[in-house]
């Protein structure tokens, strides 16, 4: 089973180094940015580390639908006047490991501007 509490504290710590408690070796990222699955605990690693490095303090999730296999985590940001509306979709493994990790954000403004920052920062 899955540990949320683990991964509540990493998001609010912002810990991307405690990314690898979590995430299966063969885990897949799929961006709302990038058109093509982001294969591997590394990649999906670097994704999500960026992501917690362009969201600030004011990150929330305000819903989550968690069962032994799958979550979806809603979640709001305010970032640079934007307010970003979007769900972590995660798949578990038996270990309660991330198999898959799948963002979408909306609105259009927010994907625009994420796009821009991720590519500056990545």
């Amino acid at each position: 089973m899955f540990d949320m509490a683990l991964w509540h504290d990493i998001i609010r710590e912002r810990d991307s180094e405690r990314l690898e408690e979590v995430l299966a070796d063969d885990c897949v990222f799929h961006s709302p940015i990038l058109h093509t699955p982001q294969e591997g605990k590394d990649l999906t690693k670097y994704y999500i580390a960026g992501a917690m490095m362009v969201f600030n303090d004011s990150f929330h999730y305000v819903k989550e639908v968690v069962t032994n296999e799958n979550a979806v985590l809603e979640f709001v940001c305010d970032v640079d006047g934007i307010i970003i509306n979007g769900v972590d979709i995660m798949t578990f493994d038996e270990a309660g490991k991330i198999t898959e990790f799948k963002v979408m954000i909306r609105p259009l403004k927010a994907i625009e501007m994420m796009h821009t920052k991720m590519r500056e920062l990545l």
